[in-house]
């Protein structure tokens, strides 16, 4: 099994998620499945069409986070101290500078949490795997579908 990249945050996010889906989210659908079988002829009852659908997708999406949080290793996010001498990893806020654009900060996170728009970014995008194992003052070559750029990394922490 592949293993997930989850901050103690993010864990424990998709932990609340699944406690919610399994106790007040099923009893919600459960509810709505049987007033809609009380409604009548189910053949043509819409409702009850989309209570089986929300409820094959609540049951899916429990599955899908049983297996996430089992395969999950929680990543230490950075404390603010340098590691200057260490390679980035998953849970290294890094600095980077392409050209004469401004430089960007981010974390690196798992593919789960990965949430560009707060500085989080995945570990398998084009710039977190380029940047993965380099070091404070490395240029490093990222590849992406829209062509290829050059990347200094200015701060790690």
């Amino acid at each position: 099994m592949p293993t997930n990249f989850l901050t103690k945050e993010g864990f424990q996010k998709l932990q609340e998620e699944l406690d919610h889906l399994r106790t007040a989210k099923r009893q919600e659908v459960a509810e709505r499945l049987h007033e809609a079988m009380e409604g009548g002829e189910l053949i043509e009852n819409a409702e009850y069409e989309a209570a089986k659908n929300e409820q094959a997708f609540v049951e899916g999406r429990i599955q899908e986070l049983d297996l996430l949080l089992a395969t999950a290793q929680i990543i230490e996010e950075s404390n603010g101290k340098s590691k200057k001498h260490d390679a980035i990893q998953v849970g290294s806020k890094v600095t980077i500078k392409e050209g004469n654009f401004e430089a960007e900060t981010f974390s690196i996170v798992g593919a789960a949490e990965a949430n560009p728009r707060e500085g989080k970014i995945s570990n398998e995008s084009p710039i977190g795997k380029a940047i993965l194992g380099h070091k404070l003052g490395d240029v490093v070559k990222v590849e992406t579908p829209g062509g290829t750029y050059n990347v200094k990394i200015i701060k790690v922490s």
